[in-house]
């Protein structure tokens, strides 16, 4: 009987052990929550054979595996190329995803219609969108250019997640990158910024964003990650970055010509 107590003991000690052990190096290494993230220059929903078609955009992005996805040039109610479609709304009932949506451009209706006319940006996801804010940025004249800025709820980890469409002049640019950069560093955390920034890799305002230490380029030494034009692209304008301490791997752009632009796509890893 005292025989058996003590085994008792030695077995519960042995074990309560390998628990503390377990939890300790569970603790330590993090749990590790992985996504695909995507950016897609949509053309409002127009390919190179000049169809609109929400459906073929929808397409791509669910082959693709993408839970979170930044969208430019994004009509809302915006005219007849778009069919006065709400493109967001629309592309999130397709998914079966949660979306923000930012108007850069805010016009009154146009004939006939009850809802302004608008154009901008917007951000797809899988999981919920726990808020989210358009920003417009400096435009100096030209077309108005903004960020959207949610933060997505990725199964406990919250993200900040960043969406835009920079201007057409270098200038420009680095003015928007700036206050991008200010807007961002005002939040811990993870983060992800993704978007057409017009501006090829080693342009100074693409360089001056990941010289803030808060981004790195997800496609940072990947060869030929052209997307535009669609049907034969040579310019690399389209970008995922991310916080430092994001994992990325099976970086790709996507083959399609549901819009003038290819999207491109990565796998990233957050730690909890």
């Amino acid at each position: 009987m005292k025989k058996h107590f003590i085994t008792s003991i030695v077995s519960l000690l042995i074990v309560s052990l390998f628990s503390t052990s377990a939890m300790a190096a569970g603790h330590g290494n993090g749990k590790e929550i992985r996504t695909t993230v995507m950016s897609y220059n949509i053309h409002h929903g127009v390919g190179l054979d000049e169809q609109l078609s929400l459906k073929r955009i929808a397409d791509v992005i669910r082959d693709s595996g993408a839970e979170i996805v930044g969208l430019q040039e994004v009509d809302r109610f915006f005219g007849e190329r778009s069919d006065f479609q709400d493109q967001a709304k629309e592309l999130a009932g397709l998914l079966g995803y949660h979306y923000a949506y930012g108007a850069n451009l805010d016009l009154e209706p146009a004939d006939g219609q009850a809802n302004n006319r608008q154009y901008g940006t917007a951000i797809l996801s899988k999981y919920p969108i726990l808020r989210f804010d358009n920003v417009l940025l400096s435009s100096f004249g030209d077309e108005q250019r903004g960020v959207l800025h949610a933060v997505v709820n990725l199964r406990g980890v919250h993200v900040d997640v960043y969406n835009t469409h920079l201007g057409l002049d270098a200038e420009s640019r680095k003015a928007q990158v700036q206050e991008i950069v200010n807007l961002a560093s005002t939040v811990k955390g993870p983060k992800l910024l993704m978007g057409d920034f017009n501006a090829e890799p080693g342009s100074s305002e693409v360089e001056a964003l990941l010289a803030s230490g808060l981004f790195v380029n997800s496609f940072q030494g990947i060869e030929d990650a052209y997307t535009f034009p669609a049907d034969q692209p040579s310019e690399t304008i389209d970008y995922i970055v991310t916080s430092p301490e994001v994992q990325h791997s099976n970086q790709r752009v996507i083959r399609t010509e549901a819009s003038d632009h290819r999207p491109i796509a990565v796998d990233v890893v957050f730690k909890r």
